[in-house]
């Protein structure tokens, strides 16, 4: 039996990274060196929770929400169908979705090139109407290359408090470049943080059996 090939649809953490104008950089330093003559390599890290590909947890738009520890993973794990929703106007509305039928995650692909190298405001969000519908049909997790579901300057946040309502779970910063449209197995596990308000990804796509 030959190896179900593997997607790798997270971003890469780094100096330099794209981040929310006005959230804190990441940045990246050896504070344990071999070449100083330590044993081994060990480094120090700062970093927004919302870095790069993550899952927000509930606390990060409900003051009385799940932190990232206390997350079910059952979400983050399982079918998914991933939908091309390039050449969408505005936002992601009902009308611009593909018949759903038993999907329990969706994932949207929206940049022709995911922007690795600049921040971008100009993502496409999707419309609360259609995170109701989503769950409506079952959906549990919504997933998006974009850093948001909400636009850049959403002061109600409409979209993320469609979510609280459904108890659905989102992850964003995903790279989609190079998959398909179709059926997938996602494997996106969220870091375990005590009070977090998200938890990073190392998020891929499994060729189903």
């Amino acid at each position: 039996m030959s190896a179900r090939r593997i997607w790798d649809i997270s971003q890469t953490l780094r100096p330099n990274l794209p981040v929310w104008p006005g959230d804190t950089a990441f940045s990246f330093e050896r504070t344990w060196k071999m070449e100083d003559s330590s044993p081994v390599n060990v480094a120090r890290m700062t970093m927004s929770t919302h870095s790069g590909t993550h899952a927000d947890a509930p606390l990060h738009y409900a003051a009385q929400g799940l932190d990232a520890s206390q997350m079910d993973l059952s979400p983050y794990l399982g079918e998914c169908l991933v939908i091309d929703a390039r050449g969408v106007s505005n936002e992601i509305d009902i009308g611009d979705l593909p018949h759903i039928d038993s999907a329990d995650r969706v994932l949207f692909r929206t940049w022709d090139t995911f922007p690795h190298d600049q921040w971008r405001s100009d993502w496409l969000p999707i419309a609360p109407e259609t995170v109701e519908w989503l769950a409506l049909q079952g959906v549990r997790l919504i997933g998006t290359d974009a850093p948001s579901v909400d636009p850049e300057d959403s002061k109600t946040m409409a979209a993320h408090l469609a979510v609280l309502d459904h108890d659905l779970r989102i992850l964003e910063g995903l790279v989609l470049d190079d998959v398909p449209e179709g059926r997938y197995e996602l494997i996106s596990l969220p870091l375990k943080v005590a009070g977090g308000d998200a938890g990073l990804c190392r998020a891929i796509l499994r060729e189903l059996a």
